[in-house]
């Protein structure tokens, strides 16, 4: 089968997408948790980045061979973009520094504000999709963090007095804004700096963040209270990445398992997924994994999330694969490590141009419900990559009908080649090691006009609408 072929038939499994998304307005309940927050979103250009350096009189060692992952003063701001710019990859640092963020403020800017935090825009973008209610979670509930939410009936959060209301209405005025740096650039752009040539392989973001709530898993009492006495069909959890083992993030980690564990108690049939987001701090990374990774039933992450679990369990050498050839089949190997060894009943990678999901056999959806609710996210995701946002329902559809991206397919097809299932290429479908596996080649946009979210709207959509 030629590629033009295989692009036919997967372009046609994609019209069940309009079918899918219809069934997404069937989801009764779901909570979002636990980070919410505002976005900077800034676009840098190389030219830019280069005349930041040279402002800040950086020198060429600093920004070569960059190892650095968090914050040493304010002018490492730099050095983060510069890492990501130059590999084309995701990375967040946090930092407690008020230098850090008043550096930021007086040296970056930003270009527009809008929904941060994967509790935030999940929730955004399920509403928007139709599940009749969606519960947000929010420390922090200003005015200005309201503005953020859309106007709808079914998106609600807890107001001043613990009265769960329409989010974008809430306004305590007690509250301070939470706001991150999303630094994003382009795939060929460029920059000369002391005679050497830096140029970004794929468009990507780096995210600069101060958030003292977030930072300390700050939890709305209200919100906790509301989940111990009433049920909801799904929870979508993150907001672990910002915490420090030197700030107590490994004992307020132990009390979001205690806080979990009543809630699945109260609620057994609710089905829990954890986004894996970039946690700077290893010993808090492993604390995810071994103490909240046992309580979900599924988990999402990227290319470098992923790298950042074999970090943990001394996977060394599947590392160097990975960083030397970033393909779907060294992929697989690092993801069926982590569903062996995690035990998580479902867990889903997006990478550049492919989802891939493994799943377990008994896993409450089947594998082949999953791969619509996979077709579904990558017409969500790539809308809101094509359009810049999701405003209105009409956003969440606007590359329904265009084709899978070559470079998916031929992720695909390696894929199938490297597992000896020639049925994935053609089906998305094959099992392996006992276990379910779904790999759907995505729409990919040359020059999308954001990035932000884009992991959490994949996993989450590609959850609820696996129905």
């Amino acid at each position: 089968m030629n590629n033009s072929e295989l692009q036919a038939i997967w372009d046609k499994k994609y019209k069940v997408v309009a079918t899918q998304l219809e069934k997404l307005k069937k989801v009764s309940s779901v909570a979002t948790a636990f980070n919410t927050n505002i976005d900077a979103i800034l676009k840098i250009s190389g030219s830019k980045l280069k005349a930041l350096l040279d402002e800040n009189d950086i020198s060429l060692s600093d920004i070569e061979n960059i190892t650095q992952t968090s914050f040493n003063k304010p002018t490492d701001v730099l050095i983060g973009i510069v890492k990501c710019f130059s590999r084309g990859i995701a990375e967040e640092w946090v930092t407690e520094s008020t230098d850090v963020y008043d550096w930021t403020e007086k040296n970056l800017g930003y270009e527009r504000l809008q929904m941060g935090g994967q509790a935030g825009i999940i929730a955004n973008t399920l509403a928007l999709l139709g599940i009749q209610k969606v519960i947000v979670h929010t420390n922090s509930h200003p005015e200005l963090q309201a503005e953020q939410f859309l106007d709808l009936s079914n998106l609600l959060a807890m107001d001043d007095k613990g009265n769960l209301c329409k989010a974008s209405d809430v306004s305590r005025v007690d509250d301070i804004p939470l706001i991150h740096w999303i630094i994003e650039f382009d795939k060929d752009d460029s920059f000369t700096y002391k005679g050497k040539t830096f140029t970004c392989p794929k468009s990507n973001r780096f995210i600069a963040t101060y958030d003292p709530l977030n930072m300390k898993l700050v939890m709305n009492p209200c919100f906790v209270d509301y989940m111990n006495k009433n049920s909801v069909s799904y929870l979508v959890l993150s907001g672990f990445h910002p915490l420090l083992k030197e700030n107590n993030g490994l004992g307020l980690i132990d009390n979001a398992v205690d806080i979990l564990t009543k809630w699945k108690k109260n609620n057994p049939d609710m089905i829990i997924h954890l986004e894996i987001a970039s946690t700077q701090d290893l010993d808090v990374r492993k604390a995810v994994i071994e103490k909240i990774a046992p309580l979900v039933h599924s988990a999402g992450l990227n290319e470098r999330e992923t790298i950042d679990l074999l970090q943990v369990m001394g996977e060394n050498s599947l590392i160097q694969e990975i960083e030397q050839k970033t393909s779907s089949d060294n992929l697989f190997k690092a993801i069926l490590l982590l569903k062996q060894k995690l035990r998580i009943p479902r867990i889903q990678l997006h990478m550049f141009g492919l989802y891939l999901t493994i799943q377990d056999e008994k896993f409450p959806y089947s594998a082949e419900q999953n791969l619509k609710g996979m077709m579904t996210a990558a017409v969500v995701s790539s809308s809101k990559a094509l359009g810049g946002a999701l405003a209105n329902y009409s956003d969440v559809s606007l590359t329904l009908g265009h084709s899978v991206s070559k470079i998916g397919l031929q992720e695909l097809q390696n894929l199938s080649k490297s597992l000896n299932k020639p049925e994935l290429a053609e089906t998305g479908l094959c099992i392996f090691d006992k276990y379910k596996i779904t790999a759907v080649p995505t729409i990919l946009i040359d020059k999308p006009r954001t990035l932000v979210g884009m992991g959490d709207t994949i996993s989450s959509v590609s959850l609820l609408a696996g129905r």
